[in-house]
């Protein structure tokens, strides 16, 4: 797969870089904190989104202004200034019916677009967002000062080789990430934006409400979110559902703001949004049934769930194998029942069994 880039002009003469990727109906993804174009498409933190965005549609994503290509310096960064940014890509790509995805921060983006625009969305989806932004949220004074800290944490050590302080705001969007996924989220924050741009962008966002819009909603709506999100609160995505007229709501099993390649979550959140959108299920191939295990069943298995799957097949316990893999046993929980889904099995000796006849847990020290 290969992305392309372009850029458009918004209505005050702000140069937006836009992308697209795949083939099939549009998907448009509303900008969110931070992103750059290239560097996201090489990411092991993204590149699973975008190629799991992208398998059904042709997604088209852009870079909000102040981050990534788009232009850098600029003066005004209000929330209508983004939805402009938003209605500039659109226009550019040409596309007139689509479904427009909100992450984080894109999602008030996404809902005000929807609003002014409701004859161009045909369905609304928003992952680890929100309706009130840090500030609307009635804070403490210690939330208070947590907010002020951060702001200064970014004017001062954005910037900077040593990636201590940015490690700060990679624990809280992705605590499960390996390592390697961490120095990668380190660089993207370095990379997308200047430290005065990100901090008057997160101060922005910070003061978001759209809480009266919210019930203004007529478009079927999808709403997503990790229940252990450490950036924004799973009870705000609660909120926002509540808020939406007939949305459906789905609890993630995740800690994760940015959900990783190789958590059940994950697989989760591309069945739900598939199904919304209403692709088609793959076929099932002739004789899928048989009970000699077809090869493409373990090519479709994540590293992490061949990991687990090596160590069920040596016959090692759920709380063994978490202890293995540094994972909790409900995480252990869900990538079996992940696993038993993929192998179309109905027991643990079932899947030992088709493990071992392809290979796995050869290594037995049991």
């Amino acid at each position: 797969m290969e992305q392309n880039i372009y850029f458009c002009q918004t209505t005050d003469g702000v140069s937006i870089a836009y992308a697209t990727v795949g083939q099939g109906p549009p998907l448009v993804k509303a900008a969110n904190w931070l992103s750059h174009l290239e560097y996201d498409w090489k990411s092991p933190v993204w590149r699973h989104w975008l190629e799991g965005l992208s398998r059904h549609h042709q997604l088209i994503r852009y870079d909000e202004r102040g981050c990534g290509l788009s232009d850098w310096d600029i003066d005004d960064f209000s929330l209508d200034a983004w939805v402009h940014d938003l209605e500039a890509v659109v226009d550019a790509a040409g596309v007139q019916r689509f479904p427009l995805l909100g992450i984080s921060q894109g999602g008030p983006i996404a809902l005000i677009y929807a609003t002014r625009h409701p004859e161009k969305v045909t369905h609304l989806i928003l992952y680890g967002t929100y309706a009130r932004g840090r500030l609307h949220r009635q804070p403490s004074e210690d939330q208070l000062r947590e907010i002020e800290m951060f702001y200064e944490l970014i004017s001062l050590g954005w910037g900077k080789s040593n990636p201590a302080f940015r490690q700060v705001f990679t624990t809280m969007f992705m605590p499960e990430a390996s390592i390697d996924q961490m120095h990668w989220f380190n660089d993207l924050q370095r990379e997308s934006a200047t430290p005065e741009n990100a901090v008057r962008i997160r101060k922005t966002f910070s003061t978001i409400d759209v809480s009266d819009l919210a019930p203004k909603i007529a478009i079927p709506t999808l709403i997503l979110h990790p229940k252990n999100d450490a950036v924004v609160p799973f009870q705000e995505g609660r909120l926002l559902a509540t808020l939406i007229p007939g949305s459906r709501f789905v609890p993630l099993e995740s800690s994760n703001h940015i959900l990783l390649a190789d958590e059940p979550a994950w697989g989760q959140f591309l069945e739900e949004v598939g199904h919304f959108l209403g692709v088609p299920e793959e076929p099932v191939a002739p004789g899928a049934g048989d009970a000699k295990p077809k090869s493409s069943d373990f090519e479709d298995l994540t590293p992490r769930e061949r990991d687990v799957l090596d160590l069920l097949a040596q016959g090692y316990r759920n709380q063994e194998i978490a202890q293995e893999l540094v994972l909790s046993p409900k995480t252990v929980r869900n990538y079996i029942s992940i696993l038993f889904g993929k192998l179309d099995v109905h027991s643990r000796g079932e899947a030992i069994v088709r493990a071992r006849e392809a290979g796995f847990g050869h290594d037995l020290d049991r």
